[in-house]
């Protein structure tokens, strides 16, 4: 028998000679510590989802495409800085994408709206940049 077949089975044996206010009490500790596990999971995935949400260009890289965006606007750009304003673009596409799908998992997990979500977020991010 394996170590954590032994165990599972002592704990049996263990649950089964309990009065039952004791065994509430065991069952609410197991609920507890399963629930701690699950917390833990979904925690590090909350966490990865709200990075993948909040994804900025380095400010570097934001103020080339502003300023290619700028250029662009005066059809002053030439081929190349064409070609880097369509990867810079291309880029920030497929990164909304990228959030819509976290925003609408992160929503799923913590079981609330799409709407009031996203709202948060926006909330958080305009009081960051406040001055």
């Amino acid at each position: 028998m394996t170590p954590a077949a032994d165990i599972r089975r002592r704990a049996i044996a263990l649950i089964e000679q309990l009065s039952p206010e004791r065994l509430t009490a065991v069952v609410q500790l197991l609920e507890f510590l399963s629930e701690s596990t699950h917390k833990a999971t979904s925690n590090s995935e909350e966490l990865a989802l709200i990075e993948g949400i909040q994804r900025r260009l380095p400010p570097d890289e934001q103020k080339r495409l502003e300023e290619l965006r700028e250029k662009c606007e005066w059809g002053e750009l030439t081929d190349i800085e064409h070609q880097e304003l369509i990867q810079y673009e291309d880029r920030l596409e497929q990164w909304r994408v990228e959030r819509l799908e976290a925003l609408i998992e992160l929503a799923r997990l913590r079981n609330i709206d799409l709407l009031t979500l996203n709202r948060q977020f926006v909330s958080e991010s305009q009081s960051f940049h406040a001055v």
